[in-house]
């Protein structure tokens, strides 16, 4: 069994007005509208959420010397060395 809460919440006239007859015109109560509805938008920021990387580190002695003051084009090359041509 789910327990419930209650809650006051203030809600603006013409919002409530509107929802008090979309939840009369569905046979709903107020109420199950209003968690339908917040049940909607809280799934939704869930799908929504935030792409994070989580977090890599490598234990290791840096760069090889040259590659250390190296330009970039050297960097790209000591990178592909030994892959194909």
């Amino acid at each position: 069994m789910v327990s419930q809460m209650k809650a006051t919440i203030d809600i603006a006239e013409p919002l409530l007005a509107r929802a008090t007859q979309v939840a009369a015109t569905e046979g709903v109560t107020l109420r199950e509208l209003v968690e339908d509805g917040l049940r909607q938008v809280l799934e939704e920021r869930e799908w929504h959420a935030p792409f994070r990387l989580r977090r890599a580190t490598f234990r290791g002695q840096g760069l090889q010397r040259d590659a250390a003051v190296a330009a970039w084009q050297r960097l790209r090359e000591l990178s592909y060395e030994g892959r194909g041509e």
